[in-house]
């Protein structure tokens, strides 16, 4: 859709052909893939970051982009490294995940969740170049975009692009979860309040702009969905199995387990038609926000005889830019009204609301984007399928706090070396169109190590 480029601010520095050619020959396609792949093959799942988080800081000290690790706990450090910063420009924030997608590491929970083939799939640790593409989970998300950034930085430097403005590349732990639920709470169990939240806090960062650097294809959105997890309680009574009389009508047994049948179809139903009846579209994309139930517990399974007085379903649902949590509960509280139950209750878990950035203030990030994208791949920029703005990225965090942030990325499934060479050369045309050339360094100050000088 090239109405992304129908905009009213242009980026503040134009970039030609000229830069394009400086910049794709200081790009060397064989040192990213390598990148990519020795950064996708250090394990990472969430709570476990502290090895990625120490190769980032070590490649960074070593490219000369003065590192620094902040963190909220020792072993979940955000990095943050710096370029730039010569003149008035503007300043852009590049930021991408350290941890990847996998099972807990938790042998008890994973056997509850996942299937016995499934946590062999080898995808989750491991990452490889086969027949063209890159394979492993974490190239998709999100070593293979973090790789691109970090290449592009470098391309700029090697290029003798001094910026104006100070471009920030930055890697945070927690992204994809988890988050403190039920017993399972405190620090150790953060997410996304040790990673992005946390570095926008207390990272020594001021962007203008930000990019959540996350695969989308080559599209743009400047929206996201957040979520809500509620607790559905069903309550029951607790029957001693000798003495129970099983009722004809399901919804009359005490064990509150046997309720679950009617409450699910209806739970099946609501959820149906939810995305159509929430969907939001905007200039910056298209969000269609998705509920499925998570979670269920009841009873103790060493403990058994006598059935269980609780249930309790953990009910997922997206949250447009347009939505709030209470929207929600509103609309459960309803369906389960129409039960005839001893009793339940609802309470939000966890709540995320999702943001948008301003139109007019996202403009010159947009253009910027917009004309790397016409010089690097030859072709208009698009706005993103509506499942990368029908998602949590780190965007939100940057839009919530009113600086104007997009997401845009190399395609997420398979790329291909060329694809992660291309989406390096868009972030670095980018990154010299919103922080602008210096017109003769000038010093842009000392770096001096505030948190130490490494993470753990």
């Amino acid at each position: 859709m090239t109405d992304l480029l129908n905009i009213k601010m242009p980026a503040p520095y134009q970039v030609g052909e000229e830069e394009r050619a400086a910049l794709s020959a200081s790009i060397d396609k064989d040192e990213l893939t390598e990148l990519a792949l020795e950064l996708g093959n250090i394990p990472s799942p969430s709570r476990h970051e502290a090895e990625a988080s120490n190769y980032v800081f070590e490649w960074l000290e070593r490219e000369g982009f003065a590192p620094r690790a902040v963190g909220a706990t020792p072993e979940r450090q955000n990095v943050i490294g710096e370029y730039g910063g010569y003149g008035e420009g503007k300043n852009l924030l590049f930021t991408a995940h350290l941890d990847t997608e996998s099972p807990t590491w938790e042998p008890d929970l994973d056997v509850a969740r996942y299937r016995p083939e499934t946590l062999e799939n080898r995808e989750w640790q491991e990452c490889w170049l086969e027949d063209g593409k890159l394979f492993g989970y974490p190239i998709a998300n999100d070593r293979g975009p973090m790789s691109c950034f970090m290449i592009a930085a470098k391309a700029l430097k090697k290029a003798g692009f001094d910026l104006s403005g100070k471009l920030y590349l930055t890697a945070c732990p927690g992204e994809i979860g988890p988050e403190p639920i039920e017993e399972r709470r405190g620090v150790d169990y953060l997410g996304k309040d040790i990673g992005a939240h946390y570095l926008f806090h207390h990272g020594g960062v001021s962007p203008d702009f930000a990019i959540a650097a996350e695969g989308t294809d080559f599209g743009l959105t400047w929206q996201g969905c957040g979520y809500v997890v509620f607790r559905i309680r069903i309550y029951g009574q607790g029957m001693f199995t000798p003495i129970l009389d099983t009722p004809e009508n399901i919804l009359e047994h005490p064990n509150p387990i046997y309720r679950l049948g009617p409450i699910l179809e209806a739970l099946h139903e609501w959820g149906r038609t939810y995305p159509e009846r929430h969907r939001y579209e905007s200039e910056g994309g298209i969000s269609i926000p998705k509920t499925q139930i998570d979670s269920i517990r009841a009873g103790i399974p060493h403990s058994f005889g006598a059935g269980t007085e609780v249930v309790s379903l953990y009910t997922e649902a997206g949250l447009t830019p347009k939505q709030k949590a209470a929207d929600v509960q509103h609309e459960l509280t309803a369906l389960m009204r129409q039960f005839d139950l001893e009793g339940f209750d609802i309470e939000p878990m966890v709540v995320r609301h999702g943001f948008e950035a301003d139109a007019d203030e996202v403009a010159p990030l947009v253009s910027a984007v917009g004309r790397a994208t016409s010089l690097s791949l030859g072709r208009p920029l698009e706005r993103a399928n509506p499942v990368y703005s029908s998602m949590w990225r780190d965007q939100n965090v940057f839009n919530m706090h009113r600086v104007p942030a997009v997401t845009t990325g190399m395609p997420r499934w398979r790329p291909s070396p060329d694809d992660l060479a291309d989406s390096a050369l868009v972030y670095a045309l980018t990154a010299l169109a919103v922080c602008g050339r210096a017109e003769g360094r000038r010093n842009a100050g000392t770096y001096k190590p505030v948190y130490g000088d490494k993470p753990f």
